[in-house]
């Protein structure tokens, strides 16, 4: 098979699809491997790297997406990139499609076939593709919003950890999984006074079991939401339901009874945002202010730390894009079935349920369509 790598396009977005280390291991088994010019060099990987183990370079991403069978990316296709895709084409990459109609037509029109990282599970029920950079996200959330917390940023010139004298931030994390759990232990390693919200009280026991020397944990409850977000100096958006979009749990009314100056980091925002007043912002201009609270919300953080992001994506994807590409996405998706939960798209035919719900779509079932 032949598997191609282009460029990113997406603004201010440093990663790349394939690491040299996966291209070897694709070429090893047999495959060729195409990569457009570039491509590596924000994640420290040059040309040269690709070309030491057998890659061949080319000029353009109009010649990748011409002649690859299997895309490998790392962002969901832009508008030009979702022309050039065709019939019986596979797209491996990172899709969001629950908040994208846009992108979910152009997909369905191309006829291609699209395996979203986001969406491909394991046997105990997680994420795998999504999970590293869930982590790299949530410990770069307290980073970005202490700096979103400066004056010069308009926020409130709270620094996270305090000084002798005078107390900490409080810092309010909405969700307890990969995301929220990073971020809480960086935000309470910087010294902020940290309470984690979720509604599952295992997840709860758990991090109290693990975490309860770290930071505090609080049950998810509308109450218990408005009257910690109020009393926050940075809330952390951090809730995760899998291919669906984002549930909106702070409203703009309420954002009348935060501290002014107070910051918003939202860490849902691929899947929509978790903040009724957040919208999608990039790297060149990451915050704005609604009503006086200071709101980032870049969506596609982990590309801020392009070398850590794209090897430790490519560790966890170089497996399954390896099964495609041996086996065949039909094959490959028969033998497993938590890489079959990653097919959103097929031939003009959507098969992810919640992107169908959220998008009003009739969905068809994927296990049809590998028999």
């Amino acid at each position: 098979m032949k598997l191609g790598c282009p460029k990113e396009i997406k603004p201010q977005e440093f990663r790349v699809g394939m690491t040299p280390h996966a291209a070897h291991e694709a070429i090893a088994h047999g495959h060729e491997v195409i990569i457009e010019t570039g491509a590596g060099d924000g994640s420290g990987f040059p040309d040269s790297a690709y070309i030491d183990v057998g890659v061949v370079i080319v000029d353009t991403a109009e010649e990748i997406f011409a002649t690859a069978d299997m895309i490998v990316k790392v962002k969901e296709p832009q508008a030009v990139e979702r022309k050039m895709l065709r019939e019986g084409q596979l797209l491996f990459t990172y899709l969001h499609l629950a908040p994208d109609p846009e992108q979910t037509r152009d997909l369905l029109d191309s006829g291609c076939t699209a395996i979203a990282y986001e969406t491909v599970t394991d046997r105990n029920g997680g994420l795998p593709l999504l999970a590293p950079m869930s982590e790299v996200a949530g410990k770069l959330a307290p980073q970005v919003g202490a700096w979103t917390l400066q004056k010069a940023n308009g926020g409130r010139g709270v620094l996270l950890g305090g000084v002798p004298g005078v107390r900490p931030a409080k810092v309010v994390v909405i969700g307890g999984g990969h995301v929220g759990t990073h971020a809480a232990r960086v935000a309470a390693g910087m010294g902020a006074d940290v309470t984690v919200l979720d509604m599952s009280l295992p997840r709860l026991r758990y991090l109290d079991d693990a975490f309860r020397s770290e930071f505090k944990t609080s049950y998810a409850s509308k109450g218990n939401t408005a009257e910690l977000v109020e009393a926050a100096d940075m809330v952390v958006g951090a809730v995760l339901i899998p291919g669906a979009a984002a549930p909106k749990l702070v409203t703009r009314e309420q954002l009348s009874t935060m501290k002014p100056g107070a910051a918003i980091v939202d860490v849902a925002i691929d899947q929509g945002g978790c903040f009724e007043t957040s919208k999608p912002t990039t790297h060149e201009n990451p915050i704005y202010d609604v009503d006086g609270i200071m709101h980032y919300c870049v969506a596609n953080m982990p590309g801020a730390v392009a070398r850590t992001s794209t090897i430790a994506l490519g560790n966890a994807t170089m497996p399954f894009m390896l099964a495609l590409a041996d086996k065949g996405w039909k094959q490959a998706c028969a033998d497993n079935p938590h890489l079959l939960e990653g097919l959103n798209v097929h031939a003009g035919k959507l098969t992810y349920y919640a992107v169908g719900k959220a998008l009003g779509i009739d969905v068809t079932s994927p296990q049809l369509l590998i028999k």
